[in-house]
């Protein structure tokens, strides 16, 4: 019995990790539509989000099953609980890429950044991926010294936002009201990709020591 649950442990885990290359795809994806207007790599976010949220069902239907058949304690139901709070952050993180696509989509065929704004999405996209790809990392193998730089990697995703509206609110801003508000959208999308890869690490963190990050600071 503890071997068929182990097998089934491991089969919910290469989900997660198959959820988190999806999404890293997906983002690397939408940011591409997004910079360069680019039709088709919006489109095929937009189809694949069904993907992501199957994944997600399908995580979920596999706990569920465990948390009846097996009545886990301790560290295993520790593993179900952290399964369900990642595969949720994941999964939302995959909506965040599908909005950013849908954006491009709707002001194809011009690109939906101006070319000003380009250099802090390019350099907010690229803290995304790496995040994106850290999450992966820890979900195949948990580390909690990894999965701690991820506040890290976030600061940096915070001071590109703060600057983002720094140009939005200059007096010198020429686009229009239009542009701001797709503007200020998706740098609240790429922000709060981070923030769920954040949440995602801390419960890894929760999984590997027992202790939530804030109590284990």
């Amino acid at each position: 019995m503890r071997d068929e649950f182990r097998a089934d442990l491991q089969i919910v885990s290469q989900l997660l990790v198959d959820m988190a290359e999806a999404i890293r795809a997906a983002m690397r994806q939408a940011t591409r539509a997004l910079l360069t207007a680019d039709r088709q790599a919006a489109e095929t976010v937009i189809e694949r989000d069904a993907e992501i949220d199957e994944l997600y069902r399908q995580v979920e239907e596999r706990v569920c099953d465990l948390l009846a058949r097996q009545a886990p304690v301790a560290s295993d139901l520790r593993a179900m609980i952290t399964a369900l709070h990642v595969a949720a952050d994941l999964e939302r993180m995959g909506d965040l890429a599908d909005h950013v696509a849908k954006t491009a989509l709707r002001r194809h065929p011009s690109p939906a950044v101006p070319a000003e704004l380009r250099p802090v999405f390019t350099d907010m996209a690229s803290i995304a991926d790496r995040m994106a790809e850290k999450i992966g990392m820890v979900l195949a193998k948990p580390d909690a010294d990894v999965a701690a730089e991820l506040d890290r990697d976030d600061d940096a995703m915070d001071d590109l936002h703060k600057s983002l509206f720094a140009v939005l609110l200059g007096d010198d801003w020429p686009y229009g009201v239009e542009t701001a508000i797709d503007a200020t959208l998706l740098g609240r999308f790429y922000e709060r990709f981070a923030d769920h890869v954040v949440n995602a690490g801390e419960h890894v963190v929760y999984l590997i020591t027992g202790e939530s990050a804030a109590s284990a600071e």
